[in-house]
């Protein structure tokens, strides 16, 4: 299983040119010259169709995107996956992972989602799994070396909690574990730093949002804006050895129709945070 772990020493040369002269310090970015894979789940983008939704990926200075079926359907035509890859890869762009899929005790429908994965060239599923589909998963996390990120809703959610997510995965195989949506654990009431400490060594994803308000009804803001202390969450992933292979995305759920220049401030948030880490 792939397991490298994200450091802080470089970041996306976007950033460096959008905050001006800064001083990285050595140690956070894993071995890749390019930094952390910071990128976008592309439900932030959802007001646009693929094509110009990845030309504003590309715009905005990221490099990797988290695709969602709502933009990007789980299928079996090679020629469709083959297809996406290339429009992906000729904007310079990588696949970080795929969700959130829903997971069953259907083992043929789930093989189907790992072998769209595998075709895609992804390593990551987000997922919100039936409890009853554990022992399909344990079979082809193996058989597929995918990994699994279970992905929390906010209260209500059967993964409501951090313990929710590490009591079903407690006995099950290492490749089995979470994509930490910091902002609907704010909604549960939990602190995203402390999610970060519970979950390390099985924590696969994070989807950077934040919230007006630690309740379930609330205002999504900007990153930073509301209850999360951004570069406290980068020294808790540098600490908690976040896989540099890790899918981290910015996810921004406002304003669906024009929603970029928000995007910015969020991109340029995580950025900065990276630099102070």
């Amino acid at each position: 299983m792939r397991q490298h772990t994200l450091g802080r020493r470089t970041f996306l040369a976007t950033g460096a040119a959008a905050l001006g002269a800064v001083t990285i310090r050595p140690g956070f970015g894993a071995a890749a010259e390019d930094g952390p894979n910071l990128g976008i789940q592309m439900y932030s983008l959802r007001g646009f169709q693929v094509d110009e939704a990845l030309g504003h990926v590309k715009d905005l200075g990221l490099k990797f995107v988290e695709f969602y079926s709502g933009m990007f359907p789980i299928t079996d035509d090679k020629a469709a996956i083959d297809a996406m890859k290339k429009k992906v890869a000729d904007l310079g762009l990588t696949i970080s992972a795929h969700g959130i899929n829903r997971f069953t005790n259907d083992a043929a429908a789930n093989r189907k989602i790992f072998a769209f994965a595998k075709a895609l060239g992804i390593g990551i599923l987000g997922a919100d799994p039936d409890p009853d589909s554990f022992a399909s998963l344990d079979d082809l996390v193996k058989e597929f070396d995918i990994r699994i990120a279970i992905h929390n809703h906010g209260p209500t959610h059967r993964y409501n909690k951090a313990l929710d997510v590490l009591g079903a995965i407690e006995k099950h195989d290492a490749r089995i574990g979470a994509c930490a949506d910091l902002g609907h654990f704010l909604r549960s009431g939990e602190k995203p730093t402390e999610v970060i400490r519970l979950l390390a060594g099985r924590l696969y994803g994070i989807h950077l949002k934040d919230f007006a308000e630690m309740q379930d009804k609330t205002k999504g803001v900007i990153l930073g804006k509301g209850h999360i202390d951004v570069p406290a969450v980068f020294a808790a992933l540098e600490q908690a050895k976040f896989p540099a292979d890790g899918a981290l995305s910015i996810e921004y759920e406002e304003n669906p129709k024009n929603p970029i220049d928000d995007i910015r401030q969020c991109i340029l948030a995580a950025q900065e945070a990276m630099v102070a880490a």
